[in-house]
């Protein structure tokens, strides 16, 4: 192998060997500039709804006597029904936020046959009051509100109407037909193959 190859071949595997070494010491400072990253960057987190919401409103129109199909068309359909226990409807509602503990409510009707007998439960929150709560975080950051003064508005001067796009002046409208439309129209395929 000439000298020159030789020399090249052993910088070139000098070199490689302390990059290797430069990136396994740079390993545990970058695992420090990391964990950084990651405590400043938090995933977002959304609200976990499963089950029947069942409003204040909803249990207040359940009369007694109602039958099966009332009920359903009040209510829901119902979370769990049970073949075991054919006369009782259950009706769970369970929210989970990211910043506060589970909040579970729960409404059981029973029936007799095809007529409701009963219902119990938690007390249901009503419609506003639930909204009121889906809106409401702890930890929601505040949106800054965008404006801009008179001099940013100024560096950007106003369009002429020749530089406006199309879309900003549609066309006229389209003038009616000299021609009445056709009340059939031909079949797409031909019957004929």
């Amino acid at each position: 192998m000439p000298e020159k190859a030789c020399c090249n071949a052993r910088l070139g595997r000098i070199l490689l060997v302390s990059a290797a070494v430069a990136a396994m010491a740079g390993c545990s400072s970058l695992d420090g500039a990391s964990r950084r990253v990651a405590n400043a960057v938090t995933p977002y987190k959304i609200d976990i709804v499963q089950g029947n919401f069942v409003s204040r409103e909803q249990v207040q129109a359940l009369q007694v006597g109602m039958s099966r199909q009332q009920v359903r068309d009040i209510l829901g359909t119902p979370l769990v029904t049970s073949v075991f226990h054919a006369d009782r409807w259950e009706y769970v509602f369970t929210i989970k936020r990211p910043s506060s503990e589970r909040e579970t409510r729960k409404l059981t009707v029973f029936f007799q046959g095809d007529t409701l007998a009963k219902f119990e439960g938690d007390e249901m929150p009503s419609e506003t009051e639930f909204v009121a709560t889906l809106g409401s975080h702890k930890n929601k950051p505040k949106v800054p509100t965008l404006e801009a003064t008179e001099a940013q508005l100024a560096r950007y001067p106003a369009r002429k109407a020749e530089e406006a796009p199309a879309a900003a002046n549609p066309p006229a409208a389209p003038s009616a037909p000299s021609e009445p439309l056709p009340s059939r129209y031909p079949p797409l395929e031909s019957s004929a193959r």
